[in-house]
């Protein structure tokens, strides 16, 4: 989608997960960030997976109709060792893209390294120095989760790499 009259970008970060899902709301004018709001959807482990997905579909489409975003973000998944739990986040994440895709938002996907490599300057950084440079980037953000810390990281990223020529081709704009 295309900035606003005031060249204002509203990004919506997406970090997946079936126990949380965490989500982070920026806004971008040229290369200047600010904070907007983050927090996270919580499932019950307790629950049927089906009633999981729902509640992270609705926790989701809430957010996307408070913020309205422009462009949506989400964490690719990294490889897991444990099959089940890699389809469990798979779901969940299958979730986080679709819910903006419904909304008609172009949807980029980004590996946990990139993230990292755009906040912080590493691409193995750990979650404290993470953390810390949201802090630097956002002074206004105060996320109470990881998750929703690390969607704010997600959002950043999009806002560093959303302009580049191989994300619109991929994205299908071909601009």
């Amino acid at each position: 989608m295309r900035p606003n009259r005031s060249g204002t970008v509203r990004i919506l970060g997406l970090d997946p997960g079936l126990r949380r899902t965490g989500w982070g709301v920026i806004e971008t004018v040229g290369n200047s960030l600010s904070f907007v709001a983050c927090g996270s959807v919580e499932t019950s482990d307790k629950a049927a997976l089906a009633a999981r997905l729902a509640v992270l579909h609705e926790g989701i489409a809430a957010v996307l109709a408070r913020y309205a975003p422009a462009e949506a973000a989400v964490e690719e998944t990294f490889v897991n060792a444990d099959a089940r739990g890699a389809l469990k986040l798979g779901q969940a994440r299958g979730i986080a893209l679709l819910v903006p895709a419904q909304a008609g938002l172009k949807v980029a996907e980004y590996a946990p390294n990139l993230v990292k490599k755009s906040v912080v300057g590493a691409g193995r950084a750990e979650k404290a120095q993470v953390r810390m440079m949201i802090g630097v980037l956002l002074p206004k953000a105060n996320p109470e989760t990881e998750d929703a810390c690390d969607a704010l990281a997600i959002a950043i990223c999009h806002a560093h790499h959303r302009s580049a020529p191989a994300l619109r081709i991929a994205a299908g704009s071909g601009r």
